[in-house]
């Protein structure tokens, strides 16, 4: 589980990116905070340790009533998005309630960022389209069968088809995690942050973008590794 910080945002537009060297490069702009923390986890009240962050502007005939208690407690304005983050609890304890966070606090320029969205949906698709099936060949010999996925059962035994066999049916609009991607440039001035490559969801979607854990684990099993090889 990743249990670095992150801030909430939005997916922008798709771009181009020149590095120094005069490489053009694909990034993706996420509009990445202002949030607000509004709530706390604590290991003694809860059993475990997190941030609450607020993103974004609700109108507040939108807002009900528990809800105006929470954001009265913590002294922010209605949020339109609120995601909780599990970090360290002495991470926890830096942050107070009703604090803001930006990019500039979280992010540089060059580390490695997990990214959480909901992927683009794609209705019904087929097993072409949705498992990358190879079709059938488009000769004389085959008829009304070039995107068909193919036997889906057994002959008797066992009588039905089994559990996980990969058909066709509803694709995408789930929850996707693309790890390790790399920061290209952060804008502090304008909460905007270019990640090289895809982000999932479509534009204006919500994200969240937290430091990647990948190096650190990486890290950690090298030493390992080079512990067991010294014994």
């Amino acid at each position: 589980m990743n249990r670095n910080l992150g801030l909430i945002g939005r997916k922008i537009a798709c771009t181009q990116l020149f590095t120094e060297q005069g490489e053009a490069i694909q990034v993706t702009v996420v509009e990445a905070g202002p949030c607000t923390i509004v709530g706390k986890r604590t290991m003694a009240k809860d059993g475990y340790s997190a941030l609450r962050l607020a993103y974004g502007a609700k109108p507040e005939r939108l807002v009900s009533r528990p809800e105006r208690g929470q954001y009265k407690a913590s002294g922010a304005a209605p949020a339109r998005v609120i995601r909780e983050l599990r970090v360290p609890e002495d991470l926890t304890a830096k942050f107070e309630v009703g604090q803001k966070l930006a990019v500039g606090d979280v992010f540089k320029k060059g580390e490695l960022v997990d990214v959480t969205g909901t992927s683009k949906g794609r209705g019904f698709a087929g097993v072409i389209k949705r498992h990358r099936f190879q079709s059938w060949v488009a000769g004389h010999g085959t008829h009304e069968y070039f995107r068909h996925s193919g036997s889906i059962g057994q002959n008797m035994t066992p009588g039905h088809t089994y559990k996980g066999v990969r058909m066709a049916g509803h694709m995408g609009a789930c929850r996707v995690t693309t790890l390790g991607m790399r920061v290209a440039e952060v804008d502090a001035e304008q909460d905007v942050i270019l990640i090289r490559g895809s982000v999932p969801g479509h534009r204006n979607a919500v994200v969240v973008v937290r430091r990647s854990h990948r190096r650190a684990e990486a890290r950690a099993q090298l030493q390992t590794a080079k512990a067991a090889k010294k014994k």
